[in-house]
């Protein structure tokens, strides 16, 4: 990557993260030092008296050079609905575990901002899904996944009937507890754990995953990420939702369409030069 010039840089900061407003303040004076300027996100902005960074709709209004996220993976998720479709690099700083995409540790962090000036640091764009949930011709919600959309019955629910189309052809009708849609990004999510495959991020791929499926021949699937792929509901019990990112909900009634497709928008991550993949996989699944 080649060197970046700072000029405006955000923090956002996940919940119950009280720790956090010390760094941010750290985090001020290192800006303050280099004539940088910091905006804080949220009630962050308030407790560090950083100015606060303008948002429209739950959605960032004006674009920044890098946005610093403190916390976990769960705060990168909400981070990237916070950006939308505005294409700023963000680097991650994990407060606990190593996660799959913030990789950076807190001593890390000033390294990290040196490495985006002097252009060491590379950006790993990450592939996100369109969604859309349509009932008869009106469209009712879209949204943008970094990991996946959830299509899960409620507590009490019977097993779901869905018919499942890729590119308009037909593929399956899928009896089951639902069915996750996810990204490379979100395979290591709740599609593993619901026995899907671990496919590289840099794939452009779409992973089906059927969650409990009636029939156990029904595995998971991964198509192109230039695949339309549409599911639509012909038996459904209260309590169907669509959830995006685990952030977002919506509820599903009996003959909705979801159609989803790959995102003209990419989640832009800094990646550090020491570490790769294959070691955040071997630290988070304990390989070895």
């Amino acid at each position: 990557m080649s060197s970046q010039s700072l000029k405006k840089i955000g923090v956002f900061v996940g919940p119950e993260k009280s720790e956090a407003l010390d760094v941010v303040c750290d985090l001020e004076n290192w800006c303050l030092s280099r004539n940088i300027e910091l905006g804080a996100a949220g009630p962050m902005a308030a407790r560090s008296g950083c100015a606060a960074l303008p948002e429209r709709n739950g959605e960032l209004a004006e674009d920044l050079d890098l946005i610093v996220v403190l916390g976990g993976d769960g705060t990168m998720l909400a981070a990237a609905r916070l950006i939308g479709a505005r294409q700023i690099p963000v680097l991650g700083v994990n407060f606990g575990w190593l996660g799959y995409l913030t990789e950076f540790t807190l001593e890390e962090l000033y390294l990290a901002l040196e490495g985006v000036l002097d252009g060491s640091l590379s950006i790993d764009r990450r592939f996100m899904l369109d969604v859309r949930l349509t009932r008869g011709n009106d469209v009712i919600a879209t949204n943008r996944a970094l990991n996946d959309a959830v299509v899960n019955k409620g507590a009490f629910a019977r097993m779901i009937e869905m018919e499942c189309y890729i590119d308009d052809k037909f593929v399956n009708g899928f009896r089951a507890d639902g069915m996750i849609i996810a990204t490379p990004t979100g395979s290591t999510a709740y599609s593993l754990s619901a026995g899907g495959p671990i496919v590289h991020p840099r794939m452009s791929a779409i992973i089906l995953t059927p969650i409990c499926p009636h029939m156990l021949s029904n595995r998971p699937v991964v198509v192109s990420g230039e695949s339309v792929v549409e599911l639509v509901f012909k038996r459904i019990s209260e309590g169907l939702m669509l959830t995006i990112d685990g952030q977002i909900g919506h509820n599903i009634q009996i003959d909705d369409r979801i159609t989803i497709d790959c995102s003209k928008t990419t989640f832009n991550l800094m990646r550090p030069p020491n570490r790769n993949y294959f070691e955040v996989l071997r630290t988070k699944l304990k390989w070895g």
